[in-house]
């Protein structure tokens, strides 16, 4: 005959502890260069990153006097995906701008 034990686990899934850990958290970098608009960098921040206008004006002038400013901190994926989306509407209206993503 079998081995097999039927005994049942005493334990409950509520007395489990089950550790979950935060995802780690990365900047979305907007970097300078000599040909992006300042009102397209405005336009981006507020469209992609949800910023309001005052919020999207301090990181545009931050990326214009400094080279670099955060547009965000998001989840992986998400940092990523925004990344695409800034680099994909500034081909269209052919501008250079470019993001980088920089873990927190």
């Amino acid at each position: 005959m079998s081995d097999f034990s039927t005994k049942k686990s005493s334990k409950t899934f509520a007395e489990s502890k089950i550790m979950l850990k935060e995802p780690d958290l990365y900047k979305v970098v907007m970097l300078n260069d000599n040909y992006t608009t300042m009102e397209f960098v405005v336009d981006v921040l507020i469209d992609i990153f949800g910023k309001s206008e005052a919020e999207a004006r301090k990181i545009m002038l931050a990326v214009h006097k400094q080279g670099r400013g955060v547009a965000g901190i998001y989840v992986y994926d998400i940092a990523i995906s925004k990344v695409e989306q800034v680099e994909k509407r500034a081909k269209s209206k052919g501008f250079p701008l470019k993001c980088v993503v920089e873990k927190e």
